[in-house]
This record gives C-alpha cells, structure tokens and sequence, in this order.
C-alpha cells in the first residue's frame, strides 16, 4: 500500500496493530479522524493515554479497576461468600451482562496452556486460595472456557481447593465444548450459571 504522506503511513501501520484490523481498514480510521476537529481527536487519544496511565487492578479479585478495590469487591450489597472465578474482563463482562449472577469474582488473568508457556505460576491461582483460605468463602463457581486448557485450568484449581471446606462447582454445559464464554449469548450463559453442577460431577461425567 503506497502512501502519499509519512505520517498517514505511521498512523496507518499504529491502528492496523490491533487484532482484526488489516491495512485497508486501519486506512479507514486515519481518514475518518482526519475529518474531525482537532478537539475531538486529542479527545481520543487522550482517552487511551488515561487508560493506560490510571487503569490498575482491583487488589481484591484482580480485574481491572478505576480505584483500588473494583465496583463489584466494594458493593456491599453483592454475594461475597460466592467466587465466580473467570480468565478476564472479557469473561468477567460477559457473566455481567446476563444480570443473574449476584456473588463476586476472582480473575486469574489467563488459563493453564503448556503450548504458550503459561503455568499455574503465572496466574492469580495462590491469591485465590489464600481468599478461601482465609474468609468465609462458601462456594466457588468455576466459569472458564470449555476448552481443553479450561479444563486443565478447572481442575487443578479443584485439586488446591478441594481440602476446604466449601462447594465447588462449574457452570452447566449449555456452553458448548471449545466455546469462548465471551461469545455466547446472554440467555445461554445465564442459565449455565444458574444451573451449574458440582464439579466432582462433571469429573463423572468425563
């Protein structure tokens, strides 16, 4: 792609390093924000540069934060004795948005996958166990992806946990195997929540 201005091409190259934006598509944005007044375009920017500057991590459950205790930790009207335990925001979100789920959440921050390098090491998996560990904990939900390395992930988190005494369960299988919890939709998602079983049966199962 051949560009008449350096600095269309630098801007070009900066957007199209975000996932699922090619060449032509990040060209679309240079010339969208061309268009708009200085103002707005500082605007933009400067509402990533914040981002990135303020953004921190709830000290409580790990997602991502304005403050240093989450929207979600600090509500005292939330179920804190149930841990909705996620990968990410993503997941996070997306049990959010089915409006049936009233207890708290613990992000580990990624899954188990050997392939990428990635071990129980470099997750948020000891904070969790200290949390139980510690507080009046009465149920665990495990809400990971139903890929292979969720199920990794689910079941050596079930093996720290396991000695306390407490429900461990995981969300029903409405959500089909090798699915993202991220892409499936509202209704799907809040009834896998509302009906999880315990873990010890899916192990059965399997």
């Amino acid at each position: 792609m051949n560009f008449s201005s350096k600095l269309i091409e630098e801007a070009v190259n900066e957007f199209s390093k975000l996932p699922g934006v090619g060449k032509r598509t990040a060209l679309r944005f240079v010339l969208h924000l061309m268009k708009q007044n200085k103002t707005d375009v500082e605007q933009f920017s400067g509402a990533f540069l914040k981002l990135r500057s303020e953004l921190r991590h709830c000290e409580k459950c790990h997602n991502v934060s304005d403050k240093v205790l989450c929207e979600v930790c600090s509500n005292s009207n939330r179920d804190h004795s149930t841990i909705c335990v996620v990968e990410d925001i993503r997941d996070f979100m997306a049990i959010e948005n089915t409006q049936q789920y009233r207890g708290v959440y613990h992000v580990l921050g990624g899954i188990i996958s050997p392939m990428d390098g990635v071990g129980p090491g470099d997750l948020n998996i000891e904070t969790l166990v200290q949390k139980v560990a510690s507080s009046e904990v009465k149920e665990i939900i495990m809400a990971l992806s139903t890929t292979m390395e969720g199920d990794t992930t689910n079941f050596y988190i079930y093996k720290r946990l396991k000695e306390y005494n407490l429900t461990i369960s995981t969300i029903a299988r409405g959500i089909s195997i090798g699915d993202e919890l991220e892409y499936a939709d509202e209704i799907t998602l809040g009834r896998s929540i509302i009906n999880r079983t315990l873990y010890e049966n899916s192990l059965q199962i399997k």
